[in-house]
């Protein structure tokens, strides 16, 4: 449980910290609707202070920190706003200890934490717009996506969960709905909302019952949680956990590989591909992937094999174009020599989903949580006697025109519909 340390209290206003202030360890802010707290705090036994936000009911649950990277050694830390808006922490030398940086100056700044959790730099002479904010600290979140809190930049790509430099574990391209690489999560408590445009790429989520305060987090094993906290309840409910199992891990199964949580050994090749090693997968060790049985060849004939129930491949290399319908984009794939899959990217009809290169972090979904399929592109004598699942594919000549009576049937267990021809 963070430490709080006695200390006089120098702003004017609860909520809010202006220029002439100071906010020393030991005194808080508090936002309008007493959700939240901003102070400082020293975690457990450590004698370091931070500079964080935490509920104000939940004195322990610490949903941002600012000078992570830069702690105050001393008990005399103290926060400041400088006349131009830029936020300073002093420790009791009077040495400034950080100071985050913001692209724009105001002639009368002020810093106040919102009901939101978020603390906002802002122009005191301006009316109440986040257009306004020269600063705030959901763009720079610690562990915790609060709701109303925006990450994004690129959600085409979807997010990534890292440790270091390697990559743990991805949720996939928004498809409208959800996040492709996760299992529809249906809750009548938050709502999704994705928003995107010229100026803007960004994820949020709303809550529909604010008697109910709820936090997604990354807690320390590097699992990611969706926690919630009931009305006069003190204990957080796990709604749900990411990364459930094996399948989860990023690309367990290598280049062109998919990964099957109920079979085992739970990984194996795309239809059309083996094992790089095969030693290497008869140990278990899946990481180099799978390569082409029959190499492409596209002066001859070739299709396409449906894949369903999987989450996308990451988007390592890859084009989307949003006005074309999954009919015309196996044309456009087909068009191009190294395309080597395609899907459609939202949940209707639209979009357009191609990838180039290897197919990386497949995993396959049980039919009746998911339904996302992708076609992987093969030559048409490997089409022929496919062992996967059961597809329809379509034949076509290396000018990308589907051959007479060529759409045929590959062994599987249930039958989608035949394909539109081109």
């Amino acid at each position: 449980m963070p430490k709080r340390v006695s200390g006089s209290y120098y702003a004017s206003a609860a909520d809010t910290l202006a220029p002439a202030q100071s906010l020393r360890n030991g005194s808080t802010l508090v936002s309008p609707g007493q959700i939240f707290e901003l102070g400082f705090f020293s975690p457990g036994e450590s004698k370091k202070y931070y500079l964080g936000i935490w509920y104000k009911r939940l004195t322990d649950t610490v949903v941002w920190v600012g000078n992570r990277e830069n702690p105050v050694i001393d008990s005399h830390a103290f926060l400041n706003i400088s006349s131009t808006g830029y936020l300073l922490i002093f420790d009791g030398q009077n040495t400034m200890i950080w100071s985050p940086n913001s692209s724009r100056s105001a002639n009368n700044p002020v810093a106040q934490l919102l009901d939101s959790g978020n603390l906002v730099v802002k122009d005191g002479d301006t009316d109440e717009d986040t257009e306004s904010y020269l600063w705030e600290s959901s763009d720079f979140p610690s562990d915790t996506k609060l709701a109303g809190m925006k990450l994004g930049r690129n959600l085409k790509t979807g997010f990534l969960l890292r440790d270091g430099m390697k990559e743990r574990f991805r949720v996939g391209p928004w498809n409208g709905i959800s996040f492709s690489g996760l299992p529809v999560q249906v809750s009548p408590l938050i709502v999704h909302v994705v928003v995107a445009n010229t100026e803007e790429v960004y994820h949020t989520y709303e809550v529909t019952d604010k008697s109910v305060i709820t936090r997604f987090t990354l807690n320390e094993s590097g699992l990611l949680e969706r926690l919630v906290l009931y009305e006069n309840t003190s204990e957080w409910t796990n709604l749900f956990t990411l990364q459930n199992d094996m399948c989860d891990d990023y690309a367990r199964c290598g280049p062109n590989g998919v990964c099957k949580i109920n079979q085992r050994p739970i990984c194996e090749c795309l239809e059309g591909f083996v094992p790089r090693s095969e030693r290497e997968w008869r140990v278990l060790n899946w990481t180099g992937g799978c390569v082409r049985s029959t190499p492409l060849d596209c002066r001859k004939r070739q299709g396409f094999l449906q894949i369903e129930n999987v989450k996308f491949p990451d988007l390592l290399d890859f084009k989307l174009d949003e006005r074309l319908n999954l009919e015309y984009c196996r044309a456009e794939c087909l068009k191009n020599c190294s395309c080597t899959a395609y899907a459609k990217s939202n949940h209707n009809e639209s979009g357009c989903l191609m990838w180039f290169g290897a197919l990386v972090d497949i995993r396959e979904f049980v039919a009746e949580q998911f339904e996302q399929n992708i076609y992987v592109r093969l030559p048409a004598s490997e089409l022929a006697v496919g062992s996967g699942p059961k597809s329809m594919v379509q034949i076509s000549d290396h000018l990308g025109f589907p051959k007479p009576s060529s759409v045929i049937s590959v062994s599987t267990t249930s039958r989608p519909p035949p394909l539109p021809p081109i």
